[in-house]
């Protein structure tokens, strides 16, 4: 009897010791979760009417749950002229933190009008949320000092189709 409480007991541990391992293991590997998005570059340009004239970015485009809760997550390189951009079915107030974003960011929160309602700065893996005070539809994110260097600043306009032609949008391109 107590040769078979020792046998099994001794294969509790060795299957508890092979799924220890198998979790651990497992849990080191990055999953498609921990791994960068890319979605398809937009063939249009993103463009802002500045005072000091157009400035023109290359997009990807975020227009679903998961795109949006990814985002630039993981992202550790992005070209000056790039961005993405996030597309709201609603304009509400907005909030984003940056957890698992390397990159520091630009988040240019637009309005309904496709109008920029705020700039606010996105450190690295910070988990503080940003948003502005009032309510927004869109929110184009750039590198950090991007839009200082580009002269984008508050209640400047936005051309894009996925801005001017949304439901809603009170300037269409």
């Amino acid at each position: 009897m107590m040769r078979k409480i020792l046998l099994a007991a001794a294969g509790v541990l060795v299957i508890l010791a092979a799924a220890g391992f198998y979790f651990v293991y497992v849990g080191m590997q990055p999953t498609l979760a921990d791994q960068a998005m890319r979605l398809p570059v937009d063939p249009v340009p993103l463009v802002f009417e500045t005072a000091s004239g157009e400035k023109s970015f290359t997009i990807e485009i975020a227009d679903d749950n998961n795109e949006r809760a990814r985002g630039l997550m993981f992202r550790e390189t992005m070209d000056d002229d790039r961005g993405m951009l996030f597309v709201f079915q609603e304009t509400r107030p907005l909030s984003f933190w940056m957890k698992n974003t390397p990159m520091p960011l630009d988040l240019i929160f637009v309005g309904q009008d496709g109008r920029v309602i705020d700039i606010l700065p996105g450190e690295s893996f910070s988990e503080a949320p940003i948003g502005p005070a009032d309510p927004a539809r869109f929110v184009l994110e750039l590198k950090r000092g991007t839009a200082e260097k580009s002269g984008i600043a508050d209640g400047d306009f936005v051309r894009h189709p996925a801005v001017n032609e949304a439901p809603g949008a009170a300037n269409p391109g």
